[in-house]
């Protein structure tokens, strides 16, 4: 790591569980504020409410229930700009937002999303389970059979989705992130078709090894994970779940006129 990165320490907080739009909008104005030097690199670990988002260059016949369906069952649906075809977030899922600024040796976006495959990688591993990545297929994998050996893809005998990774770059700074399957509810995918792809499951931690830490440990304990797979410092993991006003918390001085949806949680 170069003097100048390691001189940036990324400030990791955890956020609890929190709605999807609230915590987008969250994510904009961070990333406002940190191209604009405002603010520092930080990076927003939490849990969503259930939801459903759509990326940019999503198929909208892979959510395969109307808004009025999926509300009924309490799952939202959002649109969003970041990267990716449609996916489930919900409790039980370590959900990352890093808001970093790439620039200047860090500019290359296949590198930042190989990066965070490897946090998901290095997470995993910790409690039990070896994944890797696909080629042509953007997330961690793990083989469902064996969940303590990868080998890659065709050695493996069920291939199955562990964490998903959407991204969106703007100025260099860096926005939405990845998602790390640990005890959710793994029947709520089937209310789409996982990124499009049809052929292979999803998992999760729980699914493999029968049983996984809560979200919340896994983002407290995140923290060498975080440095070691982004290449970055990162300070250890600071707990504003009960915080009601993130803007406040996270932009301080730079914040503007407070933003009551902010406040709001499930």
């Amino acid at each position: 790591m170069s003097p100048e990165r390691a001189a940036r320490v990324a400030r990791a907080v955890w956020l609890g569980r929190r709605r999807y739009g609230v915590m987008h909008a969250l994510q904009e104005k961070l990333v406002e504020a940190r191209a604009s030097e405002q603010v520092g690199d930080v990076i927003l670990l939490l849990e969503h409410a259930p939801v459903i988002t759509l990326g940019r260059k999503a198929d909208p016949d892979n959510v395969l229930f109307s808004a009025e369906a999926l509300a009924a069952r309490g799952v939202d649906l959002e649109v969003t700009a970041r990267g990716g075809d449609v996916t489930f977030h919900g409790p039980g899922q370590l959900v990352g937002y890093p808001i970093l600024d790439l620039k200047p040796d860090r500019c290359d976006v296949r590198r930042y999303v190989r990066s965070l495959s490897e946090v998901m990688i290095l997470i995993a591993r910790e409690h039990g389970v070896e994944s890797g990545v696909v080629d042509g297929m953007i997330g961690v994998w793990a083989d469902r059979e064996k969940p303590g050996e990868w080998a890659g893809a065709p050695w493996s005998h069920e291939l199955a989705k562990l964490g998903a990774i959407g991204v969106r770059l703007s100025r260099w700074v860096t926005m939405h992130g990845f998602a790390l399957n640990a005890e959710v509810d793994l029947n709520a995918f089937r209310l789409i078709v996982p990124c499009g792809i049809r052929d292979h499951g999803v998992t999760s931690l729980r699914d493999l090894t029968g049983k996984a830490p809560s979200v919340r440990e896994l983002a407290m304990a995140s923290a060498p994970h975080l440095a070691r797979g982004l290449d970055w410092e990162v300070s250890p993991v600071e707990d504003l779940s009960e915080v009601a006003d993130l803007e406040k918390a996270l932009l301080g001085a730079s914040a503007r006129a407070p933003d009551p949806t902010l406040d709001a949680r499930p």
